[in-house]
């Protein structure tokens, strides 16, 4: 448990920031909202669901697609919509059903992307917000104190207006390791929901395999 000084001094250090550490602790709230948000979104089986993959995989040319229909049904994701687009089109030429899969596919990545923008904008935005906090407090110091004023108020004064940078960057660090992550995430379902919904076009229009 914190101590009431404790308690105290944290609140006072985000007192000093004025209204820009406001702003940064709302966009703190922000953006610690969308990397919640975003974990659970991205979550290996809510993106690719592995009775889907697999049913996907182990398909055989001139097989019956009932099984496979059966698991995207019970498992809605990413990877679901887009391999029911392509059996959905099974009577188009390969090329055009390829294009509509194609279609899904740049969807289902914006879906997964939505809420990257907020994390982009706190990694920018932090710093940017905490130095104008610390340049405000600056010009407030030197415009009170003047060439007289004491050079202990004076430091005391810089290291009160520092406390909007430190938040800025307090935010930033985390926004931008979050934005990496699941970036990276997002590329590496892309190719492997690529791969599949790709392996498993290749299956449905060999001859005769169509259901």
């Amino acid at each position: 448990m914190l101590s009431n000084p404790t308690i105290a001094g944290i609140v006072q250090f985000f007192a000093h920031g004025g209204p820009f550490m406001v702003l940064l602790v709302l966009l703190s709230i922000l953006s610690l909202t969308s990397i919640i948000l975003r974990a659970r979104r991205l979550r290996a089986q809510v993106v690719l669901p592995s009775p889907v993959a697999e049913a996907a995989e182990n398909f055989t040319p001139g097989a019956s697609l009932g099984l496979l229909r059966a698991a995207i049904v019970e498992n809605p994701s990413a990877l679901s919509r887009i391999l029911a687009t392509l059996l959905s089109h099974t009577d188009w030429s390969k090329s055009e059903n390829l294009e509509a899969v194609q279609t899904t596919a740049r969807h289902e990545m914006a879906r997964l992307e939505k809420g990257l923008v907020i994390l982009e904008i706190a990694t920018g935005a932090g710093p940017l917000l905490g130095l104008l906090g610390t340049l405000s407090g600056l010009v407030g110091i030197f415009a009170t104190l003047g060439g007289s004023g004491d050079p202990v108020l004076v430091a005391r004064g810089i290291s009160e207006a520092l406390n909007t940078t430190i938040v800025g960057l307090a935010v930033a660090v985390p926004s931008l390791t979050a934005h990496s992550y699941f970036q990276r995430r997002i590329e590496m379902a892309a190719v492997e929901m690529e791969s599949i919904a790709g392996d498993l076009l290749a299956k449905l229009y060999q001859p005769a395999t169509r259901r």
